[in-house]
Formats: structure tokens, C-alpha cells, sequence
């Protein structure tokens, strides 16, 4: 999967923890985020938007953040978010994410530029 772009500077690089993730468990084609087994066997089939919520919620506690108000779904809100910040057009980031529209898309990406152009930000 060639699809992931750049190269990250950190030990913390999301690039990287991917490309493993691919490579260790033999992943050419189909679902990224697939159960695990108790016998540590990745399956086939992707993880359910429950599971995955589950798992944000977890990392999120463990990080030291109160995850209430967290899901799966925000993980698609700052995907969206940094496209927008990086300058992606919505056209390019509703391909990615499924939106059918720029109204829908934008209900995302609002609360990403609160701080963009702010007159305090200057002051931080």
C-alpha cells in the first residue's frame, strides 16, 4: 500500500507505525484496522465502528485525556481538519472521506480553523 504520503521526523510517526503495522502482519490489500485474536492472529475482515471507538477511548484515557465526547468518528473530523489546514481542496478530502458535500464536510472542518487569522493568535 503505497497510498500513505510523506516521511515524518519523530519516533511518533504515524507513516511509519502504518508501513510496519502493513509489512508485519503481511497486509497487501483490504481493510487496515483488523482484529486481533487472542492467539495474536490478525483477521481478514475490519474492525467494527464500535471497536474502533473503543480503542480511541482507551488510548485516549491512557494518554492522560478525559474521553468522554470522543468516538471513532473523530478520527474522520481531524482527518478532515488537517486536509483543510493543510490546504487540501474539499474536493480532494470528501474523495477520502466519503462526504457528499462541501455543506457536510464543512460541519468538520469549522472548529479546525478557530484559530486561523485570529487576532490572539498573534498574542500566543
Amino acid at each position: 500500500m503505497s497510498a500513505v504520503p510523506g516521511r515524518c521526523r519523530t519516533r511518533w510517526c504515524p507513516v511509519t507505525a502504518l508501513e510496519v503495522w502493513l509489512s508485519t502482519f503481511g497486509i497487501e490489500a483490504g481493510p487496515i484496522l483488523r482484529g486481533i485474536n487472542r492467539h495474536r492472529r490478525v483477521g481478514d475482515q475490519r474492525l467494527s465502528g464500535e471497536a474502533v471507538s473503543i480503542i480511541v477511548k482507551k488510548r485516549l484515557a491512557a494518554a492522560g485525556f478525559d474521553p468522554e465526547g470522543y468516538s471513532g468518528h473523530s478520527l474522520r473530523a481531524g482527518f478532515a481538519t488537517s486536509a483543510a489546514q493543510a490546504g487540501a481542496s474539499s474536493w480532494k478530502i470528501r474523495q477520502q472521506t466519503g462526504h457528499a458535500s462541501d455543506a457536510m464536510l464543512s460541519r468538520y472542518i469549522r472548529d479546525g480553523e478557530l484559530f486561523v487569522d485570529n487576532a490572539a493568535g498573534s498574542l500566543l
